[in-house]
């Protein structure tokens, strides 16, 4: 029997696969569990709609993360922190100040697609990687300076 799995299973094959199963394990279990669907022909059909809707977004999806990535390339990012006199940092930089340092500049970008190796502490040069979508990702390039103290 053919069926259409709507999960993942394991030993089994991927969500929206077309798979023979044996009549028992589909009737029995697949289909009352709600993991598979029999592969009849106008389930077929709305299985290709499916995936060809899917591929449409998810293109879209990821042209958007391609136009994001490269705007943000662009930006010169600089993030000013409290500093003692030999260039050590009060705190630390990590992920969510460099977030809020490019909301600053227009890009709303989530602290969690962001990756910064360790929490900075000193003034300098970094780099952090923006992962926008799984096949698009930026390395952000971003200076930590001292900031001014007013007398």
């Amino acid at each position: 029997m053919q069926v259409i799995l709507k999960e993942d299973i394991a030993s089994l094959g991927y969500k929206d696969d077309v798979v023979t199963v044996k009549d028992g394990y589909g009737r029995n279990y697949l289909i009352p569990q709600g993991l598979a669907v029999i592969a009849s022909a106008s389930a077929l059909k709305v299985l290709a709609e499916n995936k060809k809707q899917r591929a449409h977004k998810l293109a879209k999806i990821k042209a958007d993360a391609e136009a994001i990535a490269a705007a943000v390339a662009e930006l010169k990012v600089v993030i000013t922190a409290k500093a003692s006199e030999n260039g050590t940092i009060y705190g630390g930089i990590n992920n969510a100040k460099v977030s809020e340092a490019l909301a600053a500049l227009g890009q709303e970008i989530d602290r969690k697609k962001i990756i910064v190796k360790d929490t900075i502490k000193e003034v300098g040069t970094y780099k952090a990687i923006i992962k926008l979508h799984p096949e698009v990702s930026v390395e952000l390039t971003f200076d930590v300076v001292a900031e001014e103290v007013a007398e």
